[in-house]
C-alpha cells in the first residue's frame, strides 16, 4: 500500500496535490474553496449551500442547460459539499476526460454567470433542504448538537439557517463568491490515473491568477448551552451527545480513534451491546469521532422512547466512563481490524483518496500515506489507549434532545 504524492504550488500559492493509482481507469478531483460555514460573514449562514448550486447554473460561454449537458457528456459523477472551512466541488470520471473536465470547472469557479434569474431557484433548494430537517429528526439533532458544542462560528451548519438563507440576495451572494473564490486560497487534489505534469501545465494556464484578498482569520466565539431541548410531539426521542476529544493534530489521535471504535465500532461494541442489546433502551445508538483543525469531539446519537430517554443518556455516559477502567486485548484487536479495513477500502477509491489528501494537507500541513496510517494504528496498545483516556476523562457533555419532554442532565 505504498503511496506516492505529487505536489506543485502555483505562483499565487494555490496548492496542487496528486496521488497516482495507475491500476484504475478513473480519476477523482476536489477543489477546496475557502467558503465554508465558519468563513462566511455573520448573518449569511447557508451562503455556501446556495453557492454550490448557483455556480453550476451557467459558466463561461455556456448557459445553465449547456453546462449541464457538457458535464453529463463527460460522464462526471459530481460531488459538492459545505464544511466548516470549505466549499468542496469535485467529481469522479473516466481518466481520459480529465482535461476537458478541468476546463469546465475552471469556468464554474472563476467565471460563473451568476444569473440573477437563476439565483432564486438555488436559494429555494437550500430553503427546502433546511425545512426537510423537520422530517429527519436524526439529522436535525446532530446539526443542533454541532452548533451547541463548537464555539461560534465553527458550529454553524453548512446546510444553513432559514433566516440567514432568507436574507441572501444575488448581490450579497455574488460578493461572497468574489471574495472567497480566490485561487491563492484554494487546494486542488486528485487521485487515480493521471499525468501530473500535464495537469500542472493546464492548472497554470487556468488558475494562475494573482492573489486578490488575504486569507481570513477565524476568531473563537461563545459556545452554546450544555443542554438544549427542542419540543416535538411524537413517540420518539432523538438524543445527540458530544464530548471533547484530542484533535487530529494530537499525538493521541490514533489512540482516541481506537477508543471510539471500542465504544461504537460494530455490533460487538460496548454501546450497541450494553445500551441496545442487553437493556433494550433504544432502537439505534452509535458514536463517531469528529475533528476540526484544533478541536475535536466524540458525537453520539441514540433514538428511543420518552419513557426510556433518561436512562438511555445515563447509560451512554456510564459506557463512556467505563472506557477508563480498561480495554481488553480482544476489544483492541477488533478495533484495529475495523479501522485498518477502512484504510484498505480508502486505498481502492480514487474519490476517497482525493478527499483524504486534500483534508490532510489543510488540517495537518502534510499528507499521510495510507501505510503511515496503518502503521500508526497497529502501534496502538492497551497502555497507549488507556493513557489517552486518562488524559481525556469525558467529564463535560453537550446534549441536545428532540422529543415531547426534557431530560435531566
Amino acid at each position: 500500500m505504498t503511496n506516492k504524492l505529487d505536489t506543485y504550488v502555483l505562483n499565487n500559492g494555490m496548492v496542487l496535490l496528486g496521488e497516482p493509482m495507475p491500476w484504475v481507469g478513473s480519476v477523482a478531483f476536489d477543489f477546496l474553496l475557502p467558503c465554508g460555514s465558519a468563513l462566511v460573514a455573520e448573518g449569511y449562514c447557508g451562503a455556501g449551500a446556495v453557492i454550490q448550486d448557483w455556480i453550476f447554473r451557467g459558466a463561461g460561454e455556456r448557459n445553465s442547460r449547456q453546462l449541464v449537458d457538457a458535464l453529463d457528456g463527460l460522464g462526471l459523477h459530481r460531488d459538492t459539499s459545505v464544511s466548516t472551512y470549505h466549499l468542496s466541488v469535485g467529481a469522479a470520471l473516466a481518466a481520459g476526460n480529465l482535461s476537458a473536465a478541468l476546463d469546465l470547472y475552471a469556468d464554474v469557479i472563476l467565471r460563473p454567470r451568476l444569473d440573477e434569474a437563476q439565483f432564486e431557484l438555488s436559494r429555494q433548494l437550500a430553503v427546502h433542504e433546511i425545512i426537510g430537517l423537520d422530517d429527519d429528526p436524526r439529522q436535525r439533532v446532530m446539526v443542533h448538537l454541532y452548533e451547541q458544542f463548537y464555539p461560534d462560528p465553527f458550529g454553524r451548519p453548512g446546510i444553513g439557517r432559514l433566516e440567514d438563507v432568507g436574507r441572501l440576495t444575488p448581490e450579497s451572494t455574488a460578493g461572497i463568491i468574489k471574495e472567497a473564490f480566490n485561487p491563492a486560497g484554494m487546494i486542488f487534489a486528485l487521485a487515480g490515473k493521471y499525468d501530473f505534469d500535464a495537469v500542472c501545465r493546464q492548472m497554470e494556464r487556468l488558475f494562475d491568477a494573482p492573489a486578490v484578498y488575504p486569507a481570513r482569520e477565524i476568531g473563537h466565539g461563545a459556545r452554546g448551552p450544555r443542554y438544549r431541548h427542542i419540543p416535538h410531539d411524537g413517540a420518539q426521542v432523538h438524543i445527540g451527545l458530544m464530548t471533547a476529544a484530542p484533535p487530529v493534530t494530537s499525538d493521541s489521535y490514533y489512540d482516541i480513534n481506537v477508543a471510539v471504535s471500542v465504544l461504537s465500532g460494530g455490533m460487538s461494541s460496548r454501546l450497541f451491546t450494553e445500551v441496545r442489546e442487553k437493556r433494550g433502551l433504544c432502537y439505534a445508538v452509535g458514536a463517531r469521532y469528529s475533528t476540526l483543525k484544533d478541536m475535536a469531539g466524540i458525537r453520539c446519537y441514540a433514538g428511543t422512547t420518552p419513557e426510556k430517554a433518561q436512562e438511555t443518556v445515563d447509560v451512554i455516559r456510564e459506557e463512556f466512563g467505563r472506557l477508563w477502567e480498561g480495554v481488553t486485548d480482544c476489544e483492541l484487536h477488533r478495533a484495529k481490524v475495523g479501522l485498518k479495513s477502512s484504510v484498505i477500502m480508502q486505498s481502492e477509491s480514487s474519490s476517497a483518496r482525493s478527499q483524504g489528501i486534500a483534508s490532510d494537507h489543510f488540517l495537518l500541513g502534510r499528507v499521510r500515506s495510507l501505510d503511515e496510517i496503518k502503521a500508526a494504528l497497529e502501534a496502538t496498545s492497551t497502555q497507549s489507549v488507556l493513557g489517552c483516556l486518562a488524559a481525556n476523562r469525558f467529564e463535560e457533555y453537550t446534549v441536545v434532545t428532540i422529543g415531547p419532554r426534557e431530560i435531566a442532565i
